[in-house]
């Protein structure tokens, strides 16, 4: 019996994932656009588009957020996230450079030492 590789097993139950789709900031725009101008519900709308009903739940919210820009429960918009992850990443490369920089250091240090002795 052949198993295909993005097969799960677990306790003799297989589960098959299915690929991660990705979709464009447009598609996600005209999502959230429908639900809004159809009244339907969001799990009607997800099931017509061929969604999961989280994920345009989830898009429909951050719309919420980005339109209103009341961020006083914590929630970020679209733009401080991208910000966020930026600042993220600068940040994790500027900890590798001090990193390295302390090595040298360190070990120019022991160099000089040892050249004096």
């Amino acid at each position: 019996m052949d198993i295909p590789e993005e097969s799960i097993t677990k306790e003799n139950v297989q589960i098959t994932q299915k690929p991660r789709r990705t979709f464009t900031n447009e598609q996600k725009a005209e999502a959230v656009r429908i639900v809004g101008q159809s009244g339907k519900p969001v799990s009607q709308v997800a099931q017509e588009m061929g969604l999961t009903e989280s994920a345009l739940r989830k898009w429909v919210k951050q719309a919420q957020i980005d339109r209103s820009g009341d961020n006083t429960k914590g929630a970020l918009t679209s733009a401080e996230r991208q910000e966020l992850t930026t600042l993220r990443r600068d940040l994790k490369r500027v900890r590798m450079e001090r990193d390295f920089l302390k090595k040298a250091a360190t070990f120019f240090a022991r160099e000089s030492s040892d050249r004096t002795r």
